[in-house]
């Protein structure tokens, strides 16, 4: 790939506005060379402004979403995408979240642009658990966790039980929960049909990886290992 078509499509701008880079010495080698636009050599080489360029597709991102952010491209007010940096939003192919988390729920929310993994990770068949960890409007009855596990659930509108889920009760309003599908508003909604109320929801694992130390609205790139604990590493791609 041209270094012109491989830089614009890291978001670093337009194909004009890249060529005008090499035009003003921008974009060097490693060594601090000049690099002209039919130059040839590796990507982890290549430097703008002396900063190495970012990782190549098959990005995937993990983010603490914070409370008031929308996992949206178009929708109004604040989106998980202003957390990245502006050119993330422009990489070519796109960065799409795995999922999603609605507006006032927190917590481990993963993106990227290797639509394989994307599919690995949210298909029904996979069977990869979420934990959430939830504060209840009303103290627990004692039954949810039998209920939950049973398989027999059903939501309002739904025409398909829920898939036994796990609730590990942390205190007479707090408690984990781990599911293993993604159905809308799922855990909202489980919570409802026993009576209760959600007042703070946050995930807070994917398979079994974490959110470590990721403070609210700050993210980090995953590795190969992070990817593996989603997803096992029998199953991962590549």
């Amino acid at each position: 790939m041209k270094l012109v078509k491989l830089i614009a499509n890291l978001g670093y701008g337009s194909r004009r506005e890249v060529a005008w880079m090499f035009r003003e010495g921008r974009v060097t080698d490693s060594d601090g060379d000049v690099l002209y636009a039919d130059d040839k050599l590796p990507q982890e080489r290549i430097r703008i402004d002396g900063e190495p360029l970012d990782p190549p597709s098959g990005l995937a991102l993990l983010m603490h979403k914070p409370v008031g952010y929308t996992c949206s491209r178009k929708d109004a007010g604040r989106l998980v995408y202003d957390l990245l940096p502006p050119r993330y939003r422009r990489r070519e192919p796109a960065l799409s979240t795995v999922g999603r988390l609605d507006r006032d729920t927190s917590g481990m929310l993963l993106l990227t642009d290797d639509g394989a993994l994307l599919h690995r990770i949210i298909a029904p068949k996979s069977h990869v658990t979420k934990l959430y960890e939830v504060t209840l409007a009303e103290d627990l009855k004692g039954d949810e966790g039998e209920l939950f596990a049973s398989g027999s659930l059903m939501l309002d509108s739904e025409t398909t039980p829920l898939a036994p889920a796990v609730l590990h009760v942390l205190g007479p309003r707090h408690a984990r929960l781990a599911v293993t599908e993604g159905r809308y508003h799922q855990v909202r909604r489980m919570f409802a049909a026993t009576g209760n109320r959600v007042e703070t929801l946050q995930r807070v694992a994917i398979g079994e990886l974490g959110l470590d130390d990721l403070a609210p609205g700050q993210w980090r790139a995953m590795t190969r290992e992070d990817i593996d604990k989603v997803i096992g590493p029998a199953a991962a791609p590549g």
